[in-house]
């Protein structure tokens, strides 16, 4: 039978492994509460020692103790001063047998803090896709990385070169980013090699004492290698899909056996939304208990409405998309003429580039709405807001999305969204923030005529509050933080025991996918032999100066003035 300090002891423990969020919240600053129930404790049990003492020393009562099945009744003496419950409550104070059970739950919560502060992680963010490029992958690696650092983290992001940018630069907040010398093949994605990228990334690896490999995107060839040369290395890996495929097209299906091999032998995994998740799942056949649903965010800080409300005389629907099939740009060219045929107070703003936006300029000249569709092209991230906030109802046309930036970021700025219902778009927002519509073009046209109706009631500056609380990049970081530490507690494995895993992604596939691990760990012996690892010199830690502002949106406001 367990004392009244073990069981005490034991409730703690299973408490705090229950729930991790009651670990990090007294590792990240409840040392006074503990201290002060602590102290709370100490009283009780002195003053209830004297009570104890004149008691009688046994006396037969039912007594209840916690099990992990549930209160257990017993009946029997009771000793002197013990522990009693009832109906699952305690009914007598602890015995001062017990404050040496105190002692040590006080010992682990304060070693747990201890060691909360010091496993802080250094990790190193990998894609093909990275600022001066701009869109959803981009600023998602962006402002996780700040935020990460915010919290003591070191990160350092590495990506292809882009045109004259390459190297080792250093951005806002002290963000360390290594532009490899490698060009962009296709699609800004690196030429796959295998193996001509190991010599560098394990450079990088040792040189900045990385302890997690995070990758990004799925179609993103140097993320692939990255990962492949870290768990290689023996370094743990998680991995970001922020996409959704398909998988009876060529394309989807080749990536699809890519993304097996990837994640084969990953530590964890993220997903965007729950949608993405499924899909991620049914794709890799990684195990759905290794994959977290963590969202996006928008930095509402710099997506803010507009001070004055703008008049609805003339509606002003935005657009801003990269217009290629997948964004729906196709769907654009049947909905725009029909809206405009309906409405005739309603104009619309395209801001985007790309192969369809010819199929929208022969539109515009066919139906003759040169005056009421305005051609923006191309819109750079800093001028995003200013083109939002001209608008009134912002329209995504998209066909597939894991989760659309596009969308939190009007919903920042006031808009009222009118959205495809694909992916994990209705995941979201709220339903009186967004329509949503089947990728059809009648189905469009009601959707907007159902927005434009919904107008005089939506208050933009109330939006924008709710977003700021829906919403958050300090949140993201918090959860994704979670992650690592979950991928930190893996178990460590040699080759052997990682090969059967490879085995399981197909006949032919399996073995090709063994054959390409050995001889990349032969690569690294090779690498070991030619420069070890004590010949390669570790840079020095450079502090970030996230330590003088609150959140992300606070620094983002401090560089807007």
């Amino acid at each position: 039978m367990w004392n009244d300090q073990d069981a005490l002891f034991f409730a703690f423990h299973l408490l705090l492994s229950l729930f991790p969020i009651t670990r990090s919240a007294v590792a990240g600053g409840s040392s006074r509460l503990l201290a002060h129930a602590t102290a709370g404790w100490r009283e009780r049990l002195q003053s209830a020692d004297t009570a104890w003492t004149a008691s009688s020393p046994s006396r037969p009562r039912p007594s209840r103790l916690p099990s992990l099945g549930g209160p257990v009744a017993t009946s029997r003496a009771r000793p002197a001063g013990e522990l009693v419950w009832r109906g699952g409550h305690q009914a007598d104070l602890l015995p001062p047998a017990s404050i040496s059970g105190l002692n040590r739950i006080e010992g682990f919560l304060h070693s747990s803090a201890m060691d909360r502060q010091e496993r802080k992680h250094r990790i190193l963010m990998v894609s093909d896709f990275f600022f001066p490029n701009f869109g959803g992958v981009e600023s998602h690696i962006y402002y996780l990385s700040q935020c990460l650092l915010k919290l003591g983290h070191k990160v350092v992001v590495m990506t292809h070169a882009y045109g004259k940018r390459s190297g080792v630069r250093y951005v806002t907040g002290g963000l360390k980013v290594y532009y490899v010398p490698w060009k962009p093949f296709l699609m800004q994605n690196t030429l796959p090699t295998l193996f001509l990228t190991f010599p560098i990334v394990r450079a990088i690896l040792i040189r900045e004492k990385i302890s997690v490999v995070h990758g990004h995107q799925a179609f993103s060839t140097l993320c692939h290698e990255a990962l492949m040369h870290a768990r290689t290395m023996g370094y743990k890996v998680v991995f970001t899909d922020h996409s959704l495929y398909g998988f009876a097209d060529a394309g989807s299906i080749h990536m699809n056996k890519v993304l097996q091999f990837t994640l084969a032998d990953i530590d964890q995994a993220i997903c965007v939304s729950h949608t993405s998740k499924e899909n991620t799942v049914l794709r890799s056949g990684i195990s759905p208990q290794k994959v977290f649903m963590v969202p996006n965010a928008v930095d509402t800080a710099m997506f803010t409405p507009s001070p004055e409300r703008l008049s609805c005389d003339e509606i002003v629907i935005v657009v801003i998309s990269r217009l290629v099939y997948r964004k729906g740009a196709d769907l654009l060219v049947e909905v725009i003429p029909e809206v405009c045929r309906l409405f005739p107070k309603v104009r619309f703003i395209v801001g985007g580039d790309g192969p369809k936006r010819v199929r929208l300029e022969e539109m515009r000249e066919k139906f003759s709405l040169q005056d009421r569709v305005e051609m923006l092209g191309a819109v750079p991230h800093a001028q995003v807001r200013s083109v939002l906030i001209s608008g009134h109802i912002f329209l995504n046309s998209s066909l597939t999305e894991a989760f659309c930036i596009a969308i939190l970021e009007a919903a920042s700025c006031g808009l009222l969204t009118v959205s495809t219902r694909v992916g994990g778009v209705p995941e979201v927002l709220p339903d009186d923030m967004i329509v949503l519509a089947q990728p059809a073009p009648e189905d469009m046209v009601q959707a907007v005529k159902k927005a434009i109706d919904m107008l005089p009631g939506i208050d933009p500056q109330l939006m924008h509050l709710r977003m700021k609380k829906l919403y958050s990049w300090d949140d993201v970081a918090k959860r994704t933080e979670i992650v690592y530490d979950r991928a930190m507690q893996s178990p460590k494995t040699d080759l052997l025991e990682r090969l059967p895993r490879y085995l399981t992604c197909g006949a032919w596939a399996g073995k090709l996918f063994c054959l390409v691990m050995i001889m990349n760990y032969l690569l690294w012996c090779l690498l070991e032999y030619l420069q070890p690892t004590e010949d390669i010199e570790e840079v020095p830690d450079i502090g970030p100066i996230h330590a003088h502002f609150e959140s992300v949106d606070d620094l983002c406001a401090t560089q807007g003035k």
